[in-house]
């Protein structure tokens, strides 16, 4: 979940160091964000063990045992700011070379959706063990949403993250439906039922990739509005390509991400997949897959002129690399299962000097 935020900030807040030092002496280092399976902002059955997991099994706020305390609105930034340097190491360094104004809704926004993906991938393994009912879960989710909709009023009841929040609203527009639909969005994951229709996937990807793309594309910055509607096409292109190189990590869980009417439209069942069978009619099913979300590639491309031009070399880099996860799946020769597709550093910084030119080039 949420990689298209995470891949994209990353390489975005690197790329204003790599303009400065390319422009000065035509030298420069870049060290691109690799996603791992421990290694990721958002992923699934995560081991959490930080001392910033909150809400999970009472109604307290996020600021756990110090709601007597008044938190300043500075405390409630360097709370968001902890939580994004205990999780995301990379992440928080790279942070620090934006601009403070963008800095601090960046950690903001990364606190509250960082904190919501835990309750619900903490939940899911309680709910294996029989430990917590899907009841709890809902009743825990429903609590944020309040907290959310209270904060978007005005009142932020001392908690940390969404006093940041309300303090980066008054900067920036990041309408509620937003953070709503993410929330929506991780708990599919909770009561999951496999995507009968390409458009029932769609609204999953949506939720869970494209609107963390909307939120701070308000951030970064665009000239045109169009721009969020190639936000969204990148990140269904992403969540896709996630889905699509994660299939054999799927099945290993009993899930099946993949649309059911393709399986059926390529003559190739639920039960083949769960077997890990690969055979004619799976490759014919990937390579169908795989045009699907190159085309979104293609259409996201279209936005990237439209960005402010300090945000598009690494919006620009993230899609092609990411995108080139699915050449990676072909040179496997469509093996998902016994093999991760995936991009080596060389491969990476490859594109560097093609997407350096292009996205400086006056549009």
């Amino acid at each position: 979940m949420l990689l298209y935020y995470n891949h994209c900030f990353i390489l975005a807040v690197h790329s204003r160091c790599i303009f400065e030092s390319f422009e000065k002496v035509h030298i420069f280092a870049f060290t691109p964000y690799q996603k791992k399976a421990n290694d990721t902002v958002m992923s699934p059955n995560r081991q959490n063990k930080s001392a910033y997991q909150m809400n999970q099994n009472d109604s307290r706020n996020s600021a756990d045992l110090e709601t007597e305390k008044l938190i300043t609105l500075e405390d409630a930034y360097a709370y968001c700011r902890q939580i994004s340097k205990e999780h995301a190491k990379t992440f928080y360094l790279a942070s620090l070379f934006l601009p403070k104004k963008q800095q601090k809704p960046i950690f903001a926004i990364y606190a509250l959706l960082r904190t919501v993906d835990d309750v619900v991938d903490m939940a899911e393994e309680k709910l294996a063990n029989g430990l917590i009912t899907k009841e709890e879960i809902s009743l825990m989710l429903e609590g944020w949403k309040s907290k959310l909709k209270a904060c978007y009023g005005g009142k932020v009841d001392n908690d940390p993250i969404m006093m940041a929040w309300h303090d980066t609203l008054k900067s920036f527009t990041i309408p509620i439906e937003f953070p709503l639909d993410l929330m929506d969005g991780v708990a599919m994951d909770i009561e999951f039922k496999p995507f009968e229709t390409f458009d029932d996937l769609y609204v999953y990807c949506y939720k869970v990739a494209a609107v963390v793309g909307l939120m701070t594309s308000e951030i970064f910055g665009y000239s045109n509005k169009q721009a969020l509607q190639h936000a969204i096409e990148l990140g269904i292109a992403m969540q896709l390509t996630n889905i699509l190189r994660d299939v054999g990590e799927d099945v290993n869980r009993g899930r099946i991400y993949l649309p059911l009417e393709d399986l059926r439209r390529f003559n190739y069942s639920s039960e083949e997949l769960m077997q890990k069978k690969i055979n004619r009619n799976f490759i014919e099913l990937m390579k169908f897959e795989i045009e699907r979300a190159r085309n979104y590639y293609r259409l996201s491309d279209k936005g990237i002129p439209m960005l402010e031009r300090r945000s598009r070399f690494g919006v620009a880099i993230s899609s092609i690399n990411y995108g080139n996860i699915l050449t990676a799946i072909e040179k496997n020769n469509y093996d998902v299962f016994s093999k991760r597709a995936y991009r080596s550093f060389f491969q990476k910084i490859s594109t560097i000097p093609y997407v350096w030119h292009k996205t400086r080039t006056p549009s």
